[in-house]
């Protein structure tokens, strides 16, 4: 595949960076993962705010417009001859010496990835959850970034196995619901839409932010907070979001079954999330 590096698209294979990179030597870096429905970049504009506030939490200078995002990821849709794609964009904080710096990072280095994707289509995939021993660390700075320390989620993910079709939900240290792997976790209580706080310390996923926005939209009342597990195992329906697998319905959990995709609230949020799969740019144009 080609990819885009610091202004040009060049097949992966010939890319290099610094081995200075303080994105490399130290995790300083963060990065956006999104798809792409027909060549249009779904929720570009959230996915681009929630990237300016963690390079400026780490003090990384990116000078870029939401349109020069934009026209990088349809600029590489074009190379790889894709309108249906995973995209990550990725932006670490660039060269420097060998130790820790307290000055701003000015030359970042910023990757976009892209993988093709199977058109979408109008149903879900089910998946199965399992509560994890590991904990979900607490963030190192003052909201949880999506950055490049994964290695909670690694070992979050070989606790749950390699199947895809596993999702590992965890708890945070005192014991509450927070977050799946590569997920945030919603369940109905009563017909109320429930999902964790972020003072539970999990990241503010731009689905779970759109599927908070939907379901004002359609009328169903909505608890952010602090839940305990047997709260969650005893929900009449259960789903996972992230913004390249969408809504995933679990259909089990800790062997406890649920209706998965057959949950009416689950589908009513689906089926108002697929109306605008080809044209939204942010929640807020809802």
């Amino acid at each position: 595949m080609l990819i885009y590096l610091n202004g040009e698209v060049l097949p992966a294979a010939e890319a290099r960076i610094s081995p200075y990179d303080h994105g490399f030597l130290y995790g300083l870096g963060v990065f956006e993962t999104f798809r792409t429905y027909d060549g249009h970049p779904f929720l570009l504009h959230d996915h681009f705010e929630r990237l300016m506030a963690a390079l400026s939490a780490l003090q990384i200078r990116l000078g870029m417009t939401r349109e020069q995002m934009g026209e990088i990821v349809g600029m590489l849709l074009e190379a790889n001859g894709l309108q249906d794609a995973y995209i990550r964009f990725n932006v670490s904080a660039g060269s420097g010496e060998v130790g820790l710096q307290t000055d701003a990072y000015e030359q970042p280095t910023v990757i976009v990835f892209v993988k093709p994707l199977p058109p979408a289509g109008t149903g879900m995939a089910e998946k199965e959850g399992i509560l994890l021993e590991q904990r979900r660390n607490t963030p190192e700075g003052e909201f949880r970034l999506k950055s490049h320390h994964y290695l909670n989620s690694i070992l979050g993910k070989r606790e749950a196995g390699p199947g895809l079709q596993r999702e590992g939900l965890f708890l945070t240290g005192e014991g509450h619901v927070a977050e799946g792997v590569t997920s945030n976790i919603f369940f109905v209580k009563e017909g109320v839409l429930c999902t964790p706080s972020l003072d539970t310390g999990i990241l503010n996923g731009i689905t779970r932010e759109l599927v908070l926005a939907l379901a004002a939209k359609l009328g169903i009342r909505t608890e952010v907070g602090l839940f305990r597990p047997e709260q969650l195992l005893g929900a009449e329906e259960i789903f996972v979001t992230n913004s390249v697998q969408e809504i995933v319905p679990l259909s089990s959990v800790q062997q406890i079954s649920f209706p998965g995709k057959d949950g009416r609230i689950t589908r009513a949020l689906f089926q108002e999330y697929i109306k605008h799969r080809h044209t939204l740019w942010s929640k807020q144009d809802l």
